[in-house]
């Protein structure tokens, strides 16, 4: 049974992908590559014709990244430009530069305003070309890489809770605050560890708070996250707490 329970975690932390740095060093906030794909596959499925294969995101090599003001989550990626890499489909009777122009400005344009993502390049590799329709056509995303198929990401997602009764004491204060946050559909523990997790220290005195969180349609990830360690940093400060941090990791989406 442990054996069991063991495997299925690791297979649910891989399915979540890289932690990915969103913002700079001194927004102490990290999203899964799971849920950055989500809204990157929904910017490419904007582009005619392209089906999207498969889809990376990670540390763009030879690029200096910087040490984050907050400690992070366990095997997280430090702030640094990003690299997405990406397999697609294109359709015929379309200049294949113009196409791959449109998929690449698509998919950085959105990792920039729609999350807050520092990506610098989008690497493309066209794995086929396809017959389409020159109207009404509507592009597909399946990302295999990422997760075999929308259906099997749902089964997956990340465990929810939408409430804090389970919780006592500070915990359960710092969770209703966090909850609080406009932009905050839920709290989640796709880490496998508290939503809310607070860790005091006394050398050097002072407190580590870390939220894990799905973000509601309409709000942008970064701003939302910055949100909540204001929120949970005020509340959480008290004469005796000594320095407070507070790190936000997104799990999901709703893009």
């Amino acid at each position: 049974m442990k054996t069991e329970t063991w495997t299925q975690a690791v297979r649910h932390r891989l399915d979540l992908g890289r932690l990915l740095p969103l913002g700079g060093p001194y927004d102490g906030t990290w999203i899964t590559e799971r849920a950055a794909a989500r809204v990157l596959e929904l910017a490419a499925a904007e582009v005619p014709g392209v089906r999207l294969e498969s889809l990376r995101i990670g540390s763009a090599p030879l690029e200096p990244v910087s040490e984050p003001t907050v400690r992070p989550p366990a095997g997280a990626l430090p702030p640094g430009p990003l690299r997405i890499e990406a397999a697609c489909t294109v359709p015929l009777g379309k200049p294949l530069p113009e196409t791959t122009d449109q998929l690449r400005s698509a998919l950085l344009n959105a990792a920039a305003e729609r999350l807050g993502l520092a990506t610098v390049t989008a690497d493309l590799r066209v794995t086929d070309l396809q017959d389409v329709p020159e109207t009404g056509v509507k592009s597909r995303t399946t990302a295999r890489a990422m997760r075999p198929a929308p259906e099997t990401a749902t089964a997956r997602s990340s465990p929810a809770m939408t409430g804090t009764g389970s919780m006592r004491g500070p915990v359960r204060e710092l969770a209703d605050v966090v909850t609080g946050v406009p932009g905050v559909a839920r709290l989640t523990s796709a880490l496998g560890s508290r939503p809310v997790k607070v860790e005091d220290h006394d050398d050097p005195p002072g407190r580590r708070i870390e939220v894990q969180l799905a973000v509601a349609r309409g709000h942008h990830p970064l701003e939302v996250a910055r949100a909540v360690r204001t929120a949970v940093t005020d509340a959480a400060t008290t004469d005796k707490s000594g320095p407070v941090t507070a790190a936000v990791l997104i799990t999901e989406t709703a893009a």
